[in-house]
């Protein structure tokens, strides 16, 4: 009997422990850190694809080769944003584990108010510090974002003229590189719906993979930019709580003091008393 006590006691124990863990999860940053994740790893994955797609179509239709030395040239700037996305992959992944800990910090720091853990002005200063970077990073996808649509948006219109010159016969559709700035006015590189090129480049599935990779990587951008929007709000109301957490700290430590305070008279009134009698 004694032992089944003892095993329900230690079961009770674990789940209780279990609840307590679960309860010191913070959800929303979880939640964010997972979107901001996955966009992360679709803009920089398919980005990275894109751009290479974009490098065989310039070289293999376009008939365009790298400059030697060291101009810069678009494969140049392509390698340029390549690096970038490196960059961006690992700085990214670096904070969104910073924000999961100050998540984790803070929702401890809220549930264990009243007890030994004490809420200081660092980890407000902290907190802050985090809404700003935040908010400058969220600007920054933003660009991004715009940034990733201006290839949708080439890829879209060299995929139209592909459509057009099957539906309409006879139509001599061109597109020039110059008027998207890829290359500078005194090149010539455009292909035309006579041309064999441009009938193989529409044929490819480098064209179709690529066009769809930009937009994959678009989609990455948009769920980075809602991931810290998502972030923003958590951060704002941890902020929020932990101010309003140290405001009710700083409350009882001064009530605590001021019943202690009222204690010490009343102690030293019956000690007086006490002497008078005798």
């Amino acid at each position: 009997m004694e032992e089944n006590m003892e095993e329900g006691q230690t079961q009770k124990g674990c789940f209780e422990c279990c609840i307590k863990c679960l309860g010191g999860i913070p959800y929303a940053s979880l939640i964010a850190t997972i979107l901001l994740y996955a966009g992360v790893a679709l803009f920089c994955g398919c980005g990275h694809e894109a751009l290479s797609g974009t490098v065989t179509i310039l070289q293999t239709y376009f008939e365009m080769a790298r400059t030697a030395g060291d101009t810069l040239d678009v494969f140049t700037m392509i390698d340029i944003f390549k690096y970038v996305i490196y960059g961006i992959a690992a700085a990214f992944f670096v904070y969104g584990i910073l924000l999961m800990v100050e998540g984790f910090f803070t929702t401890g720091a809220i549930k264990d108010l009243y007890g030994d853990f004490k809420i200081t002005t660092c980890g407000r200063c902290v907190s802050a510090w985090f809404i700003m970077l935040t908010y400058l990073f969220m600007l920054a996808w933003l660009g991004v974002t715009a940034f990733t649509s201006l290839p949708v948006y080439m890829y879209f219109n060299l995929w139209t003229i592909c459509r057009n010159s099957t539906l309409v016969e006879g139509a001599n559709l061109c597109l020039d590189l110059r008027q998207f700035g890829i290359v500078t006015i005194g090149e010539e590189k455009k292909v035309c719906t006579v041309s064999e090129n441009f009938l193989r480049m529409c044929e490819s599935t480098e064209l179709n993979m690529t066009f769809h990779l930009f937009i994959v990587a678009l989609a990455g951008a948009g769920a980075a930019v809602i991931a810290m929007v998502h972030y923003l709000m958590v951060l704002s109301a941890n902020w929020a709580y932990v101010k309003d957490a140290c405001r009710m700290q700083k409350y009882e430590d001064i009530k605590s003091k001021e019943e202690q305070e009222l204690h010490d008279i009343h102690s030293t009134r019956s000690k007086e008393r006490l002497n008078a009698y005798t």
